[in-house]
């Protein structure tokens, strides 16, 4: 049930008005200044942010006066020349662009949600766009989320997000994440929530400040983007909207060994057990773990009943076959259709992956960015 629901919401979403981005849903024009403020934290990022940088430069969302935004980037403690990355950039002029140092600030914070607050407490336009430092973006970006500025009910925007790379790994991980990715916007149209993604989501600074931030959760160094959205829809149930446009679509590298993969899908993890218990994301994710562990062990079944490889069969092709009729809109909307023959792969491998990954989620023990978060060895 959940899946044709899933499935009928996603096929419902129809892509924003992009033909007029300055002005509200009224036609109205919005008003003068920076609408949005990207934050981007960054650290050791100086071998990305120029290419990053370089896109913002590229921009299409324009007033009568230049840029319709700004550009924060907050510096989280890097020891490579991100800084000086930043600075150049901003000698520029292309957009106004500012360098936020967490070494500099009292307290000495670290960490992505540290760097987000210290860019919001200097952020000029009511609106806030986050990506990440590692990542691509469209020259239409920013123009493909103008039209839900000016719309007074919305209060956060979710984005797609496509892993780019060649080879296997990164044709799954990019499988996988398309899963999320669909999963999290068809789950927002449905009015009920679960996921989203912190390289491509966008708020109200107003919104941010009346569900208290990352307050509640601020000890966790995940959960940035999907805690602060369960928060906004508990508050404004009728304020969550997803970008269903090509041009919103931010592009960033699949991980380049499994191990690396693993820290990250661990960091992703760390936040499960911190879900509101009987919530929507908790239950979905138990759901999903469940269906493709039980799919996993029914052929264990012909070890006793060995009559029963039809049902056997028949399992493993409606498992199969949801898969696909769910995920070729989705992968046709990112235009990577060519990994649906990666479903069956994918299944077989998910079930060990998805349990080594929430096991050591649970344990909170990954490194990051040449950080040791919780439990394990030092770095």
């Amino acid at each position: 049930m959940k899946f044709w629901r899933y499935r009928r919401a996603w096929l419902r979403l129809g892509q924003p008005d992009t033909t007029n981005p300055s002005a509200d849903e009224k036609g109205q024009p919005l008003p003068a200044g920076p609408q949005a403020s990207v934050i981007i934290a960054a650290r050791n990022e100086a071998h990305a942010l120029p290419d990053l940088l370089a896109d913002l430069r590229r921009q299409t969302w324009q007033g009568e006066g230049g840029p319709r935004f700004e550009v924060i980037v907050a510096d989280d403690h890097s020891t490579d020349g991100t800084a000086e990355v930043v600075r150049q950039a901003a000698a520029g002029r292309g957009f106004p662009l500012r360098l936020l140092s967490l070494a500099e600030l009292p307290g000495r914070p670290t960490g992505k949600k540290a760097a987000v607050e210290a860019a919001l407490a200097v952020a000029r336009a009511p609106w806030v766009v986050c990506t990440d430092a590692d990542c691509r973006v469209p020259e239409g970006w920013l123009q493909a989320y103008a039209p839900y500025f000016g719309q007074d009910a919305v209060q956060f925007v979710s984005g797609p997000v496509l892993l780019t790379g060649a080879g296997l790994l990164a044709g799954l991980q990019g499988l996988e994440l398309t899963a999320l990715v669909g999963t999290g916007a068809a789950s927002i149209a449905a009015g009920a929530p679960t996921m989203c993604n912190g390289a491509n989501l966008a708020y109200r600074r107003a919104a941010f400040a009346e569900v208290g931030g990352f307050r509640g959760n601020d000890h966790l160094p995940s959960g940035d983007d999907e805690f602060l959205l369960h928060k906004l829809a508990a508050r404004h149930p009728q304020g969550i909207r997803f970008v269903p446009h090509p041009a919103a679509t931010v592009r960033t590298a699949a991980q380049p060994s499994l191990g690396t993969l693993l820290q990250q899908r661990v960091r992703w993890a760390s936040k499960w057990r911190h879900y509101q218990p009987g919530g929507a994301s908790r239950g979905l994710a138990l759901l999903v773990l469940g269906a493709n562990v039980s799919l996993y062990l029914l052929p264990l079944l012909l070890l006793w009943q060995p009559v029963a490889w039809p049902w056997v069969v028949a399992g493993w092709a409606l498992k199969l076959g949801a898969d696909g009729l769910f995920l070729t809109p989705v992968l046709g909307f990112l235009g990577r259709r060519r990994w649906l023959w990666l479903v069956p792969l994918l299944q077989l491998l998910y079930p060990p992956y998805a349990l080594a990954v929430g096991l050591l989620g649970l344990r909170g023990g990954y490194q990051w960015k040449g950080r040791q978060v919780g439990n394990g060895p030092a770095a």
